[in-house]
C-alpha cells in the first residue's frame, strides 16, 4: 500500500490542516445530504403530493447511487490523479444537490437523487487517502478522524438546521445549502491541494484481485445486514413521532439533535472498541444494536423515550468503525476499493432500511415495528460475523 500512502511534496502544518478542513467540509455537506432527506420526509412528501414510502424511496435511490458509483469511480478514477479525482466527485456531488432542489417532479427527485449518491463513497475514500498522504506517519490517523469528524458534525449541527430550515421555508433549500457547500469543497480543495507530478497511481486491476477474498465480502454483508435496522428506524422517525409518540413534527429536530449526539458517542467509543477489542468489538456492537431496536417499539410511545431512542439509535454509528477498522487491517493492496465498498455496504443498508419500512407501511404494519424489523435484520448481521471470526481462526489455526 506504500504508492497509495507515500507523501506528497512537503507541506506546512497550516497547509495540512488548511486541506484537511477543506476535506471535512465536503464530508459535512455529504452528511447533510444524505440525513436530512429523512427528517424532511412529511416535508418532502407534502410538496411533491407523493406517499411517506414514496419519499423513503427516494432515500433508497440515494444509497443505491452510492452502492454503484463507489467501486466503480474507485476503480475508474484509480488512473487520475487524487486532487483531480476529488475536485470531479465535489463537482457531480454539487451540481446533482442543485438538480435536487429544482426537481420539480418526484421522477425528477429519483433521478438526481441517485445521481448525488454516485460519488458520495469514492470521495470519502480518496479524501482519506489524501488526509493520510499529507500528514506525517504518526498522524494519518488522527488526519482520517478529522475529515470525518465533517460527517459527525453534519449530523449534530447540519442536520436539525436543515431540517428547521426545510420546515420553516422549503425542503429544497436543504438540498441548495448542499450545493453550495460541495462547490465551497471544490474551490478550497483546488486551491489548498497541490499537484503532486510524482504521484504514484493504484492500478485498477491489482487492487480488484486483492479485493476478491471471501474475508472481505463478509465483512461488507456485515456491514449491510448489521447498519439496515439503523436506517430502518431513522428513515420513519417522523411519521413515528406524529403516529406513535402523538407529538407535532416540530419536535423532529430535537429528535436529529439526539440521533447526532448519540453518533458522536458511538464514532469515539467505536474507535476505542475497535483498539480494545479488535474484529470481537464488533459482535459486541451488533449485540448492543439488537437490544437497541428491540427496546424501540416499547418506549417510542412518549417524548422522552423517543428522545432516548433517537439517541440510542445513533450509537449504532460505532459499528462503521470497528468493520472500517478490520477492512484496513484484511484488505491489503485493495485499500482503496475496500474504502470506496465499505460506504457502498453501508449505504445497501441506507436502501434496504427504507424499503423494508416502506414495505410494512404499505402492508399495514402500522408505524411501530420498525425497531422490531431493524432487530431482525442485525440479528442476520450477527450471524455472519459468527460465521466470519470462525473461518478467520480456522485460517490461523492452518497456518
Amino acid at each position: 500500500m506504500s504508492n497509495h500512502s507515500a507523501p506528497q511534496i512537503p507541506l506546512s502544518k497550516a497547509r495540512q490542516n488548511l486541506i484537511i478542513f477543506a476535506l471535512s467540509i465536503g464530508a459535512f455537506a455529504i452528511g447533510v445530504s444524505e440525513f436530512s432527506s429523512m427528517g424532511l420526509l412529511l416535508e418532502i412528501s407534502r410538496g411533491l403530493g407523493v406517499s411517506e414510502s414514496q419519499v423513503g424511496a427516494s432515500i433508497s435511490i440515494y444509497a443505491l447511487g452510492v452502492v454503484v458509483g463507489a467501486p466503480l469511480l474507485a476503480i475508474f478514477g484509480a488512473g487520475l490523479k487524487r486532487k483531480n479525482l476529488l475536485l470531479l466527485l465535489a463537482m457531480m456531488y454539487a451540481i446533482a444537490n442543485i438538480a435536487s432542489s429544482l426537481a420539480p417532479t418526484y421522477g425528477t427527485l429519483l433521478i438526481a437523487r441517485f445521481i448525488s449518491g454516485l460519488p458520495h463513497g469514492a470521495y470519502f475514500g480518496i479524501a482519506s487517502l489524501v488526509a493520510a498522504s499529507i500528514s506525517p506517519p504518526a498522524q494519518k490517523g488522527m488526519a482520517v478522524t478529522k475529515v470525518m469528524l465533517g460527517l459527525a458534525v453534519a449530523i449534530l449541527v447540519g442536520n436539525p438546521l436543515a431540517v428547521w430550515l426545510g420546515q420553516q421555508f422549503t425542503w429544497r433549500l436543504a438540498f441548495a445549502l448542499v450545493g453550495v457547500l460541495a462547490f465551497i469543497t471544490l474551490l478550497m480543495v483546488n486551491k489548498s491541494l497541490p499537484l503532486d507530478a510524482n504521484e504514484k497511481r493504484s492500478s485498477p486491476m491489482e487492487e480488484l484481485a486483492a479485493f476478491n477474498r471471501l474475508q472481505i465480502w463478509l465483512v461488507l454483508l456485515i456491514g449491510v445486514f448489521g447498519f439496515t435496522g439503523m436506517f430502518t428506524v431513522f428513515s420513519y422517525m417522523a411519521p413515528v413521532l406524529v403516529n406513535v409518540t402523538r407529538v407535532s413534527e416540530s419536535y423532529m429536530p430535537w429528535v436529529v439533535v439526539a440521533f447526532g449526539i448519540g453518533s458522536i458517542i458511538g464514532m469515539l467509543s467505536g474507535g476505542k472498541i475497535a483498539d480494545a477489542m479488535k474484529y470481537k468489538g464488533a459482535c459486541l456492537l451488533i449485540v448492543w444494536s439488537i437490544f437497541v431496536l428491540a427496546m424501540i417499539p416499547f418506549i417510542s410511545g412518549s417524548l422522552p423515550g423517543i428522545l432516548i431512542a433517537a439517541v440510542a439509535v445513533g450509537t449504532m454509528m460505532a459499528l462503521p468503525v470497528t468493520l472500517q477498522t478490520h477492512l484496513m487491517e484484511i484488505a491489503g493492496d485493495a485499500q482503496v476499493l475496500s474504502a470506496a465498498a465499505i460506504q457502498a455496504a453501508l449505504n445497501t443498508a441506507n436502501a434496504l432500511g427504507p424499503w423494508l419500512g416502506g414495505v410494512a407501511i404499505d402492508h399495514g404494519l402500522g408505524y411501530n415495528v420498525f425497531g422490531t424489523i431493524g432487530a431482525a435484520t442485525s440479528l442476520i448481521g450477527l450471524l455472519i460475523w459468527l460465521i466470519s471470526y470462525k473461518l478467520a481462526q480456522a485460517n490461523l489455526r492452518a497456518k
